[in-house]
């Protein structure tokens, strides 16, 4: 009984919101309007968020950024990591991420105002492209301090250690997320 009434639910929805025209309740168009800019915030949101995601997992197996340092760190015994060695990597490692927060916040409250730019009428092409300028800058420079600190990782090891490193990463069984 309780199956065959589901398919009600979607029905009375049209029913109550949208068969009704749009001049016999003026209330009901204000909400409507405000469920599109609720749906427009929230498709922002997740854009933002997958474009976040993207950014993140795409840098991981990039073969100009390198191995993520947290890799190298979780592998020290196959690499033969010194105490000193962790300790120097660990530190970059918490240098990096502490950056990456601060850059991708930034990009994220630029993102924001170009979308308040963009919503304007009429619409400023100039600080339009400025702001679009400023979030590629943000993203460069986050990439740039991405390369320069798995570089400088790098640097820690040993001959023997990148050797040992260039063969985890070219062994087929290896993956970058193993415990």
């Amino acid at each position: 009984m309780v199956k065959r009434a589901l398919w009600l639910i979607p029905v009375a929805f049209v029913w109550l919101f949208l068969a009704r025209p749009a001049t016999a309740d003026p209330i009901k168009l204000a909400f409507h309007e405000q469920l599109g800019q609720a749906w427009s915030a929230l498709g922002r949101e997740l854009e933002g968020l997958f474009q976040h995601w993207q950014e993140h997992l795409g840098s991981i197996g990039s073969s100009e950024e390198g191995p993520p340092i947290s890799m190298i760190i979780r592998n020290r015994e196959k690499l033969g990591l010194s105490s000193e060695q962790v300790k120097n990597l660990e530190r970059l490692r918490n240098a990096l991420e502490k950056e990456s927060i601060r850059k991708e916040a930034d990009i994220r409250v630029a993102r924001m105002d170009l979308q308040s730019l963009l919503e304007a009428q009429p619409v400023d092409m100039t600080k339009v492209e400025a702001k679009v300028h400023e979030i590629e800058r943000l993203r460069a420079d986050l990439r740039f301090a991405r390369i320069r600190t798995v570089q400088t990782a790098k640097e820690q090891l040993s001959a023997d250690q990148r050797q040992k490193l260039e063969e985890l990463l070219a062994d087929s069984q290896f993956t970058l997320f193993q415990p």
